[in-house]
């Protein structure tokens, strides 16, 4: 499956525009990651426990995007964006959307 944060697909031709797909994943650290994290916060730097909780997050949102535009037929998605939110105090929600479109 072809993904891209274009509106296009050089040299490939859109025949039809299935719709928007999406996926998501809310992740949180054990309390444990929290508390360093916590601490983190005091003396400055890179919080290398979220940073890695949004990595994650961030590819199985993609990933469940690929199975809904495949679940529909899709041969790729065009237009792809991420969204994050708070969802509680140490997590946070991913959100990947993007246009499903079948190609020529």
């Amino acid at each position: 499956m072809i993904i891209t944060t274009t509106d296009f697909i050089p040299g490939r031709e859109i025949e039809k525009v299935i719709g928007v797909v999406s996926g998501n994943s809310i992740r949180a650290k054990h309390i444990g990651k929290d508390i360093v994290a916590g601490l983190r916060t005091v003396v400055g730097g890179e919080i290398n426990e979220y940073t890695e909780m949004l990595s994650e997050s961030r590819r199985e949102a993609l990933k469940r995007m690929m199975e809904d535009a495949q679940s529909v037929g899709a041969d790729a998605v065009i237009n792809i964006r991420y969204s994050t939110s708070a969802v509680m105090t140490g997590a946070a929600e991913m959100l990947a959307y993007g246009t499903a479109v079948k190609l020529k």
